[in-house]
């Protein structure tokens, strides 16, 4: 990024250059870089078996050895495809018109229109007021249907930090679908860390993720969901983005702790999580909604501990340039013990 510092008054090119001498000496500091050492899946009974070890941040080994179910790495997204925006709006025109055949609006005319890849809907009567009402019970409609088209297909609308909106996976639903795949792993994983330090428990997570290797992000908004991985899925191929390997750093910290609060952090072209832990001295973190985020880079290769940022990702944040969406829900105590 290049700064154009002449023409700006003297505290704020005083700001900027701080912040550029900042972000350039972070880049100088030397990265540990994640090192899985090990990955292999074998077939069993109704599933596969899966290897891993890895080097951690204190660069010792560390090994996972668990079976995922074939009805969890096949089936549990069977309804997520890449989105797109035409079929998605002739669905939800289906539906909408399915639904006023079955509670017709009197005393108006209703017209379905389509203009290139476009739908759009036309009331038309003598009673402005009548015609007001069906495009008043028409939005709503249309906002319900789209609501739970979204919520079928794991999507949602979203407006990034510099006001631009699309359509983005929705990872929240995803990381809280997996949680259960992912359960047969807590006892595994509190064999080598305790549940009481809950840093421990983060940053085991966090190294494993960090180990898996890392795949291109698609753009976020534009992409359709192409690339992205669901938490399992990441585990089958052994590889993910961003967005890929957040969303299953999240399903995990949620199987390990059902009730901890975290937040999912969007920049430009990455993402990365936030956990409510208390933050240490040098360490970063941000307060979203009255809450407390410790912020963590599951996407390695980097092996960055609790508190620690790649560069672009803590300019970002200084900068304000990012958006925090909650991960507050809170599992049931029966799927957690299973």
């Amino acid at each position: 990024m290049i700064f154009n510092l002449l023409n700006l008054p003297l505290k704020k090119h005083q700001h900027y250059y701080f912040v550029l001498v900042a972000a350039l000496l972070l880049l100088l500091v030397p990265q540990v870089q994640s090192q899985q050492l090990r990955f292999n899946k074998t077939q069993v009974d109704q599933g596969y078996n899966f290897q891993y070890q890895w080097l951690d941040h204190g660069n010792s080994k560390q090994a996972l050895n668990f079976t995922l179910s074939e009805e969890g790495l096949f089936n549990r997204f069977r309804q997520f495809k890449t989105y797109q925006s035409s079929y998605a709006q002739k669905t939800i025109l289906r539906r909408i018109k399915k639904a006023m055949q079955q509670e017709p609006i009197s005393g108006v005319q209703i017209r379905y229109k389509q203009h290139q890849h476009h739908f759009f809907i036309e009331v038309n009567g003598i009673d402005k007021v009548k015609v007001d009402q069906a495009y008043q019970r028409l939005n709503e409609l249309e906002d319900e249907i789209t609501q739970q088209y979204f919520k079928e297909t794991y999507y949602q609308a979203f407006t990034n930090y510099d006001q631009v909106s699309g359509v983005k996976v929705d990872h929240v639903s995803i990381a809280n679908h997996s949680v259960e795949d992912l359960k047969s792993l807590k006892s595994l994983i509190l064999e080598h860390v305790s549940i009481q330090n809950i840093r421990q428990v983060s940053n085991y997570v966090l190294a494993f993720v960090q180990s898996i290797p890392y795949s291109t992000l698609e753009s976020r908004l534009t992409s359709s969901g192409a690339g992205f991985n669901p938490p399992l899925q990441v585990l089958w191929e052994n590889q993910g983005d961003c967005d890929s390997k957040m969303t299953l750093t999240a399903a995990l910290l949620r199987a390990l702790m059902p009730r901890i609060k975290m937040a999912l952090i969007y920049i430009d072209n990455h993402a990365f999580i936030g956990i409510n832990i208390p933050a240490k001295s040098g360490e970063i973190s941000i307060m979203h909604n009255n809450v407390s985020y410790l912020l963590a880079e599951p996407t390695g290769p980097a092996l960055l501990p609790l508190g620690t940022l790649a560069p672009e990702s803590e300019l970002a944040i200084n900068q304000g340039h990012y958006i925090a969406q909650d991960y507050h829900e809170v599992l049931s105590e029966n799927i957690m013990a299973k």
